[in-house]
């Protein structure tokens, strides 16, 4: 069915426009993730549960999708899977400002860029239009290392930058994360864990390659977050989620060449299981292996631009 709707969008606001490209990504990355059959039914219902947002977002980035003929529509406007899970891949889930991303990443590690900064000082800096500009700020900003000020501009927030600093979060994670295992709150969320080992197996299968690394990072930290989440205590939860906002930008230094993130994301699977199996002590263990000699690793290693940890 054609859709009558391609103009909508254009005229948005900007955060209208920002809003519509992330549920569009993440849109494409629940399709890549638990690949549903073509012709499988998408509804707007579901995916704003699922998203947490209201229904009229969610309607704006399906009309966008079927324009970009990821799913399709038919006569009665049902919107169907128009693709497997296969033709999704990391190019269309992966924010497309990655590049500047990276190089605001750069600029604010090397101290090129001030504590605080304007939006017109940015876009002069890095060529973009301004909603491009606002969709990378969203990204950074919704990551913890930016926020707007009362009224005008923004300020970088504080983040991990020497190798001291970075050192010591990976000591404070192998003090909570293998011990919050043995927890006698800890219960296994098997749907949770099943989705993590899942990811870990894909990038395992496909390779590092196959996803930024960017969002290498953002799969690995959440794979950590929902075991931590298994505790049932949101002093666990919230520590190291902090911690990994804070080492996000170090970590696109410090990290792995692709074949030793392969094997640490195959460690992540090996864990999984462990937890999947109830062996939790023996799961307590192997991520206090894994931490310790992921962190050994990457502290003596500035590139390329893969995590793992």
């Amino acid at each position: 069915m054609p859709d009558t709707t391609t103009g909508d969008d254009r005229s948005a606001p900007p955060e209208e426009t920002e809003l519509t490209a992330r549920l569009s990504a993440e849109i494409l990355g629940y399709l890549r993730e638990k690949n549903p059959p073509i012709g499988h039914r998408l509804t707007e219902r579901a995916l704003a549960e699922q998203l947490r947002v209201s229904r009229s977002p969610v309607r704006k980035a399906l009309r966008q999708l079927h324009r970009d003929g990821f799913i399709d529509r038919t006569e009665s406007g049902r919107y169907l899977v128009a693709r497997s899970g296969a033709g999704v891949t990391a190019e269309h889930t992966d924010p497309p400002e990655d590049a500047v991303y990276l190089r605001i990443a750069d600029d604010r590690l090397d101290g090129r860029l001030p504590d605080r900064i304007t939006k017109s000082a940015l876009l002069k800096r890095y060529g973009l239009t301004r909603t491009q500009l606002d969709q990378v700020l969203l990204r950074i900003s919704n990551e913890g290392w930016i926020a707007p000020l009362p009224g005008y501009g923004w300020t970088f927030l504080p983040v991990l930058t020497s190798l001291e600093s970075y050192r010591n979060s990976y000591r404070f994670r192998l003090l909570i994360e293998p011990a919050g295992i043995l927890e006698p709150t800890f219960r296994v969320d098997r749907e949770a864990i099943g989705r993590r080992r899942e990811e870990q197996q894909r990038i395992v299968d496909e390779g590092v390659a196959s996803v930024s690394g960017a969002r290498l990072f953002d799969l690995n930290s959440r794979f950590h977050e929902t075991v931590a989440a298994c505790t049932n205590n949101d002093f666990f939860v919230e520590s190291l989620a902090r911690v990994n906002r804070l080492r996000r930008l170090i970590e696109y230094r410090r990290a792995l060449v692709p074949e030793r993130a392969v094997v640490r994301c195959r460690e992540h699977v090996e864990l999984a299981d462990l937890l999947l199996a109830g062996e939790l002590t023996s799961a307590s263990a192997f991520l206090r292996s894994h931490l310790t000699t992921v962190g050994v690793e990457k502290s003596g290693t500035e590139e390329p631009r893969h995590d793992t940890g």
